[in-house]
């Protein structure tokens, strides 16, 4: 596969909160344009830590990260990757701070230097994206936590992100808006990792899994 293709590598990283207990040891990971990857592993294992360190909130004790064909060290280093990585939180609570559902969407657009008139057709788009074009002036805080999880994966697509890091996507929607979520997926031009313990969604959205245990990850 051409070079321009793979756009996650970690190579022998390893990571610890605990000197004594290490979280990743030696891990490798590739992630290719068009790819849809599962990550399987125990509560605890590490994936969330994992896709904590692609974005830069976390920095390995050891390894290389490169990411978009760049190394990345220092916290400088991915400011880049912020802006094309979109990254959905396991809580929708620590994604979700304005006041309205438009205000929380429209928050990443504008920081990319968008103009008014360009965010508020973000801002629709997305909402009719997600089947919630009746939401723009709701109260974020009162939704529930479907829709809340909804929002949330607005938050990131209104970015335009070219990967996304899914981290337990599909709790709390139900039926017909985790169909939505699954159709998304695979009809947008995305590549993405994520993690879920719902077999079913995962089979129906990704074309590789991978098992992350004792601080590494094998393909399943």
């Amino acid at each position: 596969m051409a070079a321009d293709n793979l756009l996650i590598e970690l190579e022998q990283v390893s990571f610890a909160y605990d000197p004594q207990r290490p979280v990743l040891r030696n891990l490798d990971f590739l992630l290719n344009r068009g790819e849809g990857v599962s990550l399987l592993g125990a509560n605890g294992s590490g994936k969330t830590t994992l896709f904590h360190l692609i974005m830069g909130l976390l920095k390995p004790d050891s390894g290389r990260l490169r990411v978009f064909g760049e190394e990345r060290r220092e916290r400088k280093d991915f400011d880049d990757v912020r802006r094309r990585v979109g990254l959905l939180f396991q809580d929708s609570d620590d994604q979700l701070f304005s006041p309205t559902v438009a205000e929380d969407i429209a928050f990443g657009p504008f920081n990319l230097g968008k103009s008014r008139e360009e965010v508020l057709q973000i801002v629709q788009e997305t909402l009719a994206l997600l089947g919630l074009e009746d939401y723009e002036n709701r109260v974020t805080y009162k939704l529930s936590g479907g829709e809340k999880r909804l929002v949330a994966l607005g938050t990131v697509l209104a970015m335009r992100p070219e990967v996304l890091l899914l981290d337990e996507p599909v709790i709390g929607l139900d039926e017909e808006h985790r169909n939505r979520f699954i159709n998304i997926l695979k009809k947008e031009d995305l590549s993405y990792v994520v993690i879920s313990h719902d077999q079913d969604f995962l089979k129906e959205v990704t074309d590789k899994r991978y098992q992350l245990e004792g601080g590494r990850l094998q393909k399943t």
